[in-house]
């Protein structure tokens, strides 16, 4: 959509895009998923001075999150709409983060602009939701950026939507698109109007929809998704999906080499694909080849892709060495374990002779994965750390705990009771969010309702859950007028929390 003033050129501005944290950004996940594909880079470690560079930050939430974790590391974030900016500047002023920095800039524009020789050099960048999104121009824009500012050895992140995964739904996006600009003024009520147009086309049965189960799903997951999301997008003028090939072949220029993907599963072909597939795969050495094909088997969506500026090998053994002494935490309680996993090749089963000793001993609190693999209960399989870190973090049934004992600081306490106060509400108990927590050098993922759990737990001592009065706690959070019953009904459900969350947060310093 273009403003009245004319300067967005495009993109979304009338509405600002979702305060989201998002673990694939993670300098740790992505060092991780780097590793396990043989690749060398360091874990960022206790006293690791990182320098990270987010490009389309959006609100900046994800920065700022990682600020406040890493108090030496040096956060630069940049976005198109000032009122990204702005916000986010705001938010670091009352946080007293003086190590992070959120700049406006035209990507397109920004890598001659003398404003690009205050970011620094970049062990990590991220761009998240930005690629298929803008022009050539800016695409071309993010290349010489990247080239400029990424060192020798960092990696760089990029999630983009792919083809062919969105191959059978790209008539969708442009009726909603093309509808929603002739129906509605703002982009919210234009995608709104868009996707009213779709749903009258399937109930008339128009076969390029209803032939689509692409469409269908689309149509179906949207019923709850919010209105700035439909509207960023959708109704985006240089909304694009993109070949991996494509993306590779641009990312070159800037000497970036394809790593593997940020979902840890994703780099598994057992995981992926069936024995005959794997086969046709195994023809080819190229691996934009390789990926064409395993796209073609998986259609995935939306990829999480790494790169590297300079492609260092390591040995299996180093690699493995390097994965022992990762330590791991568990984020669920052990009766919660899934041993069946799904994965696009259909269901992984872990061997519960092998993992339930794992898990038993994580259940007792953080431990390295050279330690889990010296357990003597284990059966049945070789010492493999790749497929024990792999499955567990990617399946997100374990977390890397980037420094072990490490306390909280004042700055995250202060940024997640924050949130809580400005975003939490009776509506938004189960509503996506992050904690900052030094312990894991990022976010914690959860629910904006264990903010206020967390730091209610945090106040009472944070030692024993036993003997909370958490119906206290739900009269306080509850609007006056809020039925006794219902008030019940929610202490049940802190308590639950409090229950199934309480060993992690000790675990990891928040209370």
């Amino acid at each position: 959509m273009t403003s009245a003033a004319g300067w967005s050129a495009g993109y979304v501005t009338d509405t600002t895009y979702l305060r989201g944290y998002y673990a694939e950004q993670s300098p740790v996940q992505l060092a991780l998923a780097a590793l396990l594909m043989g690749v060398q880079t360091d874990l960022p470690g206790p006293r690791d001075e990182v320098s990270f560079l987010e490009l389309g930050c959006g609100q900046g939430f994800g920065a700022l999150v990682l600020a406040a974790a890493n108090p030496g590391w040096r956060i630069t974030a940049v976005d198109f709409n000032p009122a990204h900016i702005a916000g986010a500047r705001r938010t670091a002023a009352e946080l007293g983060l003086d190590n992070v920095r959120f700049l406006e800039a035209d990507l397109a524009t920004l890598p001659e602009d003398p404003l690009v020789a205050e970011i620094p050099a970049a062990d990590v960048a991220s761009l998240h939701g930005v690629w298929s999104w803008v022009s050539p121009e800016v695409r071309a824009g993010i290349v010489r950026l990247l080239h400029a500012r990424v060192r020798p050895g960092g990696l760089v992140h990029i999630s983009y939507n792919a083809l062919p995964g969105w191959q059978s739904a790209l008539l969708l996006q442009r009726l909603v698109h093309e509808a929603g600009r002739r129906l509605a003024h703002g982009s919210i009520e234009q995608a709104r109007a868009g996707f009213d147009l779709v749903r009258e086309l399937m109930a008339a049965e128009a076969q390029g929809l209803t032939k689509s189960a692409r469409a269908m799903e689309i149509v179906e997951r949207l019923e709850k998704a919010t209105p700035d999301y439909m509207a960023h997008e959708y109704m985006n003028e240089c909304w694009s999906p993109c070949w991996h090939a494509d993306v590779a072949t641009d990312l070159a220029s800037a000497k970036l080499d394809y790593v593997g993907s940020a979902r840890l599963l994703a780099n598994f072909n057992e995981l992926k694909l069936s024995e005959a597939q794997r086969a046709i795969v195994n023809r080819f050495a190229d691996p934009l080849m390789r990926e064409l094909v395993v796209d073609a088997c998986n259609q995935p969506t939306l990829r999480h892709d790494i790169y590297v500026r300079g492609t260092r090998r390591l040995s299996t053994g180093a690699r493995d060495a390097a994965l022992e002494s990762v330590t791991l935490v568990l984020p669920i309680p052990p009766e919660e374990m899934v041993y069946a996993v799904t994965v696009p090749a259909g269901r992984a089963s872990l061997n519960e002779g092998y993992y339930r000793p794992i898990v038993e001993r994580l259940a007792e609190g953080p431990c390295s994965v050279g330690e889990l693999l010296a357990l003597p209960a284990l059966e049945g399989h070789a010492r493999n750390p790749a497929e024990v870190v792999g499955m567990l973090v990617g399946s997100g049934q374990a977390l890397v705990l980037a420094r072990p004992g490490a306390p909280m600081n004042n700055v995250s306490r202060h940024l997640n009771a924050m949130t809580g106060r400005r975003y939490l509400n009776v509506e938004t108990l189960s509503g996506p969010s992050a904690m900052a927590c030094p312990a894991l050098a990022g976010g914690l993922p959860t629910a904006l309702g264990h903010l206020y759990i967390a730091e209610r737990f945090a106040a009472a001592g944070g030692i024993d859950a036993t003997g909370i009065d958490t119906e206290a706690w739900a009269r306080q959070f509850a609007p006056p007028d809020t039925p006794p019953g219902e008030i019940e009904a929610l202490a049940k459900q802190m308590a639950e929390e409090l229950r199934r969350r309480g060993k992690l947060w000790r675990w990891l310093g928040i209370v």
